[in-house]
């Protein structure tokens, strides 16, 4: 006997949107780990960069600056066990620029596409914990380097007009998924997203929404 609906009928895709340089992403990375690995079979994930913030050397105004130190103050407090390093703010010029770092996401996939969670985990601990500016090239490669990529091809395409174009891509797709904040969870199953609460406490909540969906359908 047939099955009375097809594998691509039976199958959803679970979109993570999020920025290398998205505070609050680095304080979902946890939770977004543990969900993971309770995620039902029939569920394929996508990882989706939105681009928080475009290109530009114009450095951070100081109101923005303070605003970002408060949600950070206000993630630590939330989120047990996530810590900011406050010297990135008296060692750097911020620029309000997250580009770069998604380019450089995509460089390292183009490398070895098995690398995103890696670079994206070099990325933040260069920011958040060691003070650096990601919104620079020279830390981009050095944390290209640290995950093991050959740092001459990443330089070349982390300019080139190919990543230029992904990443607008990648923008076009998460625009698409109606995902303006970061991080965003969407459930997609025939063509319709289903948006997902993201939980930075409790993995298993937003394991009993996409449950309900798969149940729904």
């Amino acid at each position: 006997m047939s099955a009375p609906y097809s594998t691509a009928r039976l199958s959803f895709h679970l979109f993570y949107v999020y920025d290398p340089m998205c505070s609050w992403c680095y304080a979902f990375d946890n939770s977004w780990l543990k969900l993971q690995q309770v995620l039902p079979e029939q569920v394929q994930i996508t990882c989706v960069l939105g681009g928080l913030a475009p290109d530009t050397t114009e450095p951070m105004p100081e109101a923005m600056r303070r605003m970002i130190q408060q949600t950070w103050r206000k993630i630590e407090k939330m989120v047990p066990g996530v810590r900011f390093n406050y010297d990135f703010w008296s060692r750097n010029t911020p620029v309000r620029s997250t580009y770069p770092a998604c380019r450089a996401i995509l460089a390292a996939k183009k490398q070895n596409p098995a690398v995103e969670a890696q670079m994206l985990r070099a990325i933040q601990n260069a920011y958040y914990q060691f003070a650096k500016n990601p919104s620079l090239f020279e830390t981009l490669q050095e944390c290209a380097e640290v995950i093991g990529l050959d740092s001459a091809e990443f330089r070349s395409d982390l300019s080139s007009e190919y990543i230029d174009s992904a990443l607008k891509q990648q923008l076009h797709l998460a625009a698409g998924l109606n995902a303006f904040s970061f991080p965003s969870l969407r459930l997609l199953h025939q063509d319709t997203a289903y948006p997902i609460t993201v939980d930075y406490l409790d993995h298993q909540t937003m394991l009993k929404d996409i449950n309900k969906v798969i149940n729904d359908v």
